[in-house]
């Protein structure tokens, strides 16, 4: 079984770091000379450049030997980029069984804090949620009209190694911005790997599921636990209407909800390795994050 993906991103890549014996053989994109070297070095996958400029004849080829496809591209003001590079080849690749779209919990937009679940209707709020929301569509097409298995996993806000409160503690750049009635959902990357398999292991076709953990929690609440942690102060509290922050940072706190996970669990018999932040912080800690 040959797995294809779109984008060796940061999830992508901690899934063919934790599954990618199980295949036999791996294909990703990058968009860099730089990262194609660095991942080439680490021999887990075989990298090939997408460009909007150039059709790589090796790409296309790995394409349409693939049986399973992941797909970690984000779409741009256009749509999504790799259905306009290579939607007649996705459609039409002899092999391909299974394909795993990444998208996001923030096309459900802001419910104030309420429980949602994947029968909410969606209504983002940020342009980036909108155009994911436009990709899922975009995908549901091509594999309405190939037959070709679509699992949508939504993810809540990720954190693995190097991306994560205890690192950011030691970097001196976590902070406990407060916004009172602020929540939402995170997941650690290696649920998110285990995930994706559990779709390709036997997924129902054309499902779509929230990838996300058991507690939702205000994120002042986890920069003090990973503080405690690491037995140092936590930040002072910041109020959010004053706080110096970047409008992309700002963002992020426009939306308070709290995301449930029982699909997954109920169709696929999903647990969660780290079904809150605290035993994905305590596993971090214990790999050396933050020290």
């Amino acid at each position: 079984m040959k797995l294809f993906i779109f984008g060796l991103g940061f999830s992508s890549q901690t899934f063919v770091q934790d599954f990618g014996a199980r295949f036999t053989g791996v294909t990703g994109t990058v968009r860099s000379d730089e990262k194609a070297k660095r991942l080439r070095a680490q021999g887990s996958v075989a990298p090939l450049i997408f460009s909007d400029e150039r059709q790589d004849t090796a790409l296309v080829q790995a394409l349409l030997d693939a049986h399973v496809m992941l797909v970690s591209t984000p779409p741009d003001a256009q749509g999504d980029p790799v259905l306009r590079a290579f939607a007649r080849e996705i459609e039409t690749a002899p092999r391909l069984k299974r394909i795993v779209y990444l998208s996001t919990v923030g096309v459900y937009g802001d419910h104030q804090g309420a429980w949602i679940d994947e029968d909410t209707a969606p209504r983002p709020v940020a342009g980036r949620s909108n155009a994911r929301l436009a990709a899922e569509g975009e995908w549901r097409a091509p594999s309405a009209r190939s037959g070709v298995a679509l699992d949508i996993l939504r993810l809540s806000g990720i954190y693995g190694p190097g991306r994560n409160a205890l690192a950011a503690l030691k970097a001196g750049t976590a902070r406990r911005i407060v916004k009172p009635g602020q929540i939402f959902n995170r997941i650690h990357v290696t649920d998110i790997a285990r995930a994706i398999m559990a779709c390709i292991d036997g997924g129902k076709p054309g499902a779509t599921y929230n990838v996300t953990d058991d507690e939702p929690a205000p994120p002042q609440d986890v920069v003090a636990f990973a503080a405690d942690l690491l037995g140092v102060p936590a930040p002072p509290e910041q109020d959010f209407a004053t706080a110096n922050m970047t409008p992309m940072a700002r963002s992020f706190y426009g939306e308070s909800k709290r995301v449930s996970n029982a699909r997954i669990k109920r169709e696929l018999g999903f647990t969660f390795s780290l079904p809150t932040y605290r035993e994905g912080l305590r596993s971090l800690l214990a790999q050396g994050e933050g020290k």
